[in-house]
């Protein structure tokens, strides 16, 4: 399936929300090497962190896809998503 350009910022936010939630628990419990999660923490963050790599995959994926498909650069791509998705959020908040 081709993405579309809007299609790839949706999913850089989703991947970059994901990756803002595993850095609020590991700052939230402090890091492992200075201090003992239980059970549970350790358990969500691994989720979590599981959660964000998939979905960084996943934009990776999609934007080799639309660059193969566009026939363009796959940096170039990637880099206009990052900048359009970062920079609607920060002008959104």
């Amino acid at each position: 399936m081709a993405h579309t350009f809007e299609n790839l910022v949706t999913l850089q936010r989703a991947a970059d929300t994901a990756h803002a939630h595993v850095l609020h628990l590991r700052d939230q419990y402090g890091r492992p090497t200075q201090v003992e999660w239980t059970d549970e923490q350790t358990l969500t963050y691994e989720k979590a962190w599981k959660n964000w790599r998939e979905l960084a995959a996943g934009v990776q994926a999609a934007v080799t896809e639309h660059a193969e498909a566009e026939k363009t650069s796959r940096y170039e791509v990637e880099v206009k998503v990052r900048k359009t998705a970062r920079h609607t959020e920060a002008a959104g908040s």
